[in-house]
């Protein structure tokens, strides 16, 4: 009880950071970097079949990077809400607007998860465990908690990083491989 408290707390504060994370031009640059180093640590890695996500405006856009990689033919997969959790679905055009104002592929047939080769999640904050402090929905926990053997690499990326230097996370939150900032 008093962990959910302080990470909600601790989310809070993320969340108004990330807000006030400065003018567009600043964001613009900040995903730039982070964009790149993604880029460098797929090809790196030789990530063919990719879980990304569709970024709300606190988030880092990936749209440049999904344009590059579709241009590559790598798969990208993106989340499909159901629920409390989500599926997988090979990303499509054209995108509609859904809950919590997150765009999605129009459905599609649910990619039967075999492996892959890495998933880049969007974080809110972190603690001193490497874990993923998100929106606080749960959906990447969820979804994590099934399909963590069928991905190799697990990025965290984010515009600005928001650290507790102390636990605020539990044993199920989605832990890091790789974390990518500016």
């Amino acid at each position: 009880m008093q962990r959910d408290r302080v990470k909600n707390s601790f989310r809070t504060y993320c969340l108004k950071r990330l807000q006030k994370a400065g003018n567009a031009v600043n964001r613009y640059k900040k995903d730039k970097l982070v964009l790149e180093r993604l880029y460098q640590y797929i090809i790196k890695n030789d990530a063919q079949k990719i879980l990304l996500y569709l970024p709300l405006r606190t988030e880092v856009n990936l749209y440049p990077l999904i344009k590059r990689l579709r241009k590559e033919k790598r798969a990208l997969y993106v989340p499909f809400m159901e629920g409390k959790s989500f599926r997988v679905v090979k990303y499509r055009l054209p995108l509609e607007k859904k809950r919590f104002g997150i765009k999605e592929s129009k459905d599609s047939k649910q990619y039967r998860i075999r492996k892959l080769d890495m998933a880049i999640v969007p974080i809110v904050g972190m603690d001193i465990t490497h874990r993923r402090v998100g929106f606080g929905k749960g959906m990447y926990d969820r979804f994590f908690e099934k399909e963590i053997e069928n991905i190799n690499k697990t990025v965290f990326v984010a515009r600005e990083l928001c650290y507790s230097g102390e636990i605020v996370t539990d044993h199920y939150d989605v832990k890091a491989d790789m974390i990518i900032m500016p």
